[in-house]
């Protein structure tokens, strides 16, 4: 994991898309509120976000 965090940052650095990095983070948060929500009872809240 730290090294596809490492050639993903790499890849920023060289190519000057640092734009990326936002929607990376918007989509890793996205995945886990997802995943994380799914069992748990404050999942009727969550949906009611989106």
């Amino acid at each position: 994991m730290i090294d596809l965090i490492g050639d993903l940052w790499g890849f920023m650095k060289a190519r000057k898309k640092f734009w990326l990095a936002p929607i990376i983070a918007v989509l890793l948060l996205l995945g886990a509120l997802i995943v994380f929500a799914q069992g748990s009872a404050v999942a009727p809240f969550i949906y009611t976000l989106f």
